[in-house]
């Protein structure tokens, strides 16, 4: 079940395993729709506010897990691509001993300082304790979060993704049938959809658990895999922390954007919130190729096969962009259409809420492109375990956004907000498209200068390269 990606065709094999990626995040993002349309038909626009209210913050936190979890998730794909397995499981097995420790660290963190986060935010008054019921029980589900999100990880490392996917499908099924079941039957309100939203990681990570100790020999542990060394540890959170750091990075960023649309009040919230969430169901195909391309690289860097690793990104960019340029027409022209799934169109309210979505997704449209050259260059550098150069692009992003905030929601207001996220990517960019091209010439010289020596010392060449 795994897949040796150094070897076939570079398009085929990124597209084919993008697509269970795709599917996986397309269903991810469905029952997000459906948990958010739920919250805005059946309890109101101001519960849609108190749900999103917090999005930005959601996505530091969260995204600091998935990004940990991709890092550690590197040495094991390089590991796999050259074929040095007793060193993949001890990477695995570090992996899973740091995400234990982090889990824990960060539940008790966020759920002692969530109410700080909410004023942080500038949360409105009227919408703060469904706000910060909903924000408290996410933040209780992060061990949840990290268990599903390393393993598929780790199952991607080694070619497998088709396994996360069907363990995502059950999640994103389970989540609508208890959304459903708390909203609707139980009326638990927001609180409700924050429940079924945990329940489900659960249920899922425990079961990829017990499928992928069963099922994939390659990874199950032996004693021998199982001892903690501070190297060990240090290799692992060296790849791990930047790459986590580099989505909180990010999330700075929008979580000064968020509190100023905050500020805006609470129909802007609902409007950004629809918006926000339409955006994160059309990035998927953005993260499933740019995932995808990274893992490629990962596994052909393990190999010593540089020309295929400016292959693979010349191809992810490629496919990136002409999908962006077709989601960013459809953003435009029927950003609010898709938007009348969580607002109804009836009162001066919801129409207010509709406008200012459509407005969000029609400036966004204009520049999703950007994006898809944004994704596969970043994981592209981090693949290649550049993580530092990584997270500048992140820095980038964030000084961008706050920029836009301080300087421009004062005088255009909720405009400024509509166009801040474009002036991030596009700074972003700027930064790492010429970075990522350069970490590949840094590897291509590494490799040359060790197959001289090989040659030289009638040795063997060196595949193992450490940044």
């Amino acid at each position: 079940m795994t897949k040796d990606m150094t070897a076939g065709n570079p398009m085929k094999l990124i597209i084919h395993f993008a697509l269970p990626l795709l599917v996986g995040n397309l269903l991810q993002q469905t029952y997000n729709l459906i948990d958010a349309a739920l919250v805005g038909r059946f309890l109101g626009t101001q519960a849609l506010a108190s749900v999103g209210a917090s999005s930005s913050v959601q996505f530091l936190v969260l995204g600091f897990c998935m990004g940990v979890c991709n890092g550690f998730a590197v040495p094991v794909a390089r590991d796999f691509g050259a074929g040095a397995i007793d060193r993949m499981r001890k990477c695995v097995f570090h992996a899973m001993a740091l995400a234990a420790c982090i889990a824990v660290i960060l539940t008790i963190a966020c759920a002692v300082l969530c109410p700080q986060i909410l004023h942080l935010l500038s949360t409105p008054e009227d919408i703060f304790d469904n706000a910060y019921l909903y924000l408290l029980i996410i933040f209780l589900g992060i061990p949840f979060t990290i268990l599903y999100n390393l393993l598929s990880c780790i199952l991607r490392a080694v070619g497998d993704s088709r396994t996360p996917f069907m363990f995502l499908a059950f999640s994103a099924t389970l989540n609508i049938f208890l959304d459903m079941l708390c909203i609707i039957v139980l009326k638990w309100g927001c609180a409700g959809a924050a429940i079924a939203t945990i329940t489900a990681q659960a249920v899922s990570g425990s079961c990829c658990l017990v499928y992928m100790i069963k099922r994939f020999e390659i990874l199950r542990l032996r004693k021998t895999d199982c001892h903690f060394t501070a190297s060990g540890a240090g290799e692992m959170l060296s790849m791990g922390v930047p790459m986590g750091l580099q989505f909180s990075i990010t999330a700075i960023g929008s979580m000064v954007m968020q509190s100023a649309n905050n500020g805006l009040g609470s129909v802007y919230v609902s409007g950004f919130t629809a918006g926000m969430r339409i955006k994160q169901f059309t990035m998927c195909p953005f993260d499933a190729i740019a995932t995808a391309v990274s893992v490629f690289c990962s596994q052909n860097l393990g190999a010593a096969k540089v020309k295929r690793i400016y292959q693979g990104i010349k191809k992810g960019m490629v496919i990136s962009v002409i999908y962006g340029l077709a989601a960013g027409i459809v953003l435009i022209f029927a950003g609010r259409t898709l938007a009348m799934l969580f607002v109804g169109s009836e009162g001066a309210q919801a129409v207010q809420v509709l406008d200012a979505a459509a407005k969000y997704l029609r400036c966004m449209g204009f520049f999703y492109w950007s994006l898809g050259i944004l994704n596969v260059c970043r994981m592209t550098t981090q693949g290649l375990g550049f993580s530092g150069r990584a997270v500048f692009s992140g820095v980038t992003e964030m000084i961008a956004r706050i920029f836009v905030s301080f300087v421009f929601v004062s005088r255009y207001g909720y405009t400024a907000i509509c166009f801040a996220d474009q002036t991030a990517w596009v700074s972003a960019c700027l930064y790492i498209v010429p970075t990522c091209l350069f970490c590949i010439h840094k590897i291509a010289k590494h490799l040359e200068t060790d197959k001289d020596f090989s040659e030289s010392a009638n040795t063997e060449p060196m595949v193992e390269i450490k940044f």
